[in-house]
């Protein structure tokens, strides 16, 4: 799989690089979290990032006036396992080199399956702020080196990625995919989620970079 830039004309299906944010407090503050050698660990909301002004700038500017999480995932990663989406954008801010692996919500099939043949990768260099599109499909980074861990800051809408309260009887085929708040994920049969719940539904090559 050719690897793009995030800076390049493919990616602009699947997001766009956000520049005029000043974001050094954030990197700083960034390595400090939790980076695991070999895992990777999210954590949608974190209260020492959610203190920097950043965060007041990001909800009042980037979101319109939404309430927002800043929370991060970090460690090691070099295989898809699955995808999934949200109703709105993600920001993610690399704080090391990463890439990610993106596709478009239009290709699942009306089964709620997706072949990762569609799939396309994209470097994320240092210090790059990306929006990832509700329509884009991704999950966690990959790693940029063979052995080298990631660091990706992840904002969304308040609530996003939180367990799930105790819902009412379920009105659309669509509800088999929603594992968390505002997360609706389709996984690999070789991911080993559907121990937990997870829907699988990807066909194809379980990618590894």
């Amino acid at each position: 799989m050719t690897i793009k830039s995030v800076t390049s004309r493919a990616f602009r299906p699947y997001g766009k690089v956000i520049k005029g944010y000043y974001l050094n407090s954030l990197m700083k503050a960034m390595e400090s979290t939790e980076c695991p050698e070999d895992s990777v660990v999210y954590v949608p909301s974190v209260e020492a990032l959610e203190k920097l002004p950043i965060f007041k700038q990001f909800s009042e500017e980037a979101y319109g006036g939404m309430p927002i999480q800043i929370g991060f995932c970090n460690g090691f990663n070099h295989t898809l396992n699955a995808v999934e989406y949200h109703r709105d954008s993600e920001l993610n801010y690399a704080c090391t080199d990463l890439i990610l692996l993106v596709g478009k919500q239009q290709d699942i099939q009306k089964d709620f399956t997706y072949d990762t043949s569609k799939m396309q990768a994209f470097l994320v260099k240092k210090g790059t702020l990306v929006e990832v599109y509700g329509t884009t499909l991704h999950y966690a980074p990959i790693s940029a080196g063979e052995k080298d861990t990631f660091r990706c800051v992840v904002v969304l809408p308040k609530g996003t990625n939180e367990a799930l309260g105790e819902r009412g009887k379920t009105h659309t085929k669509e509800d088999k995919l929603l594992t968390h708040v505002n997360k609706w994920l389709i996984a690999h049969p070789e991911s080993g989620l559907e121990e937990t719940g997870a829907f699988v539904g990807l066909k194809g090559e379980n990618i590894t970079l």
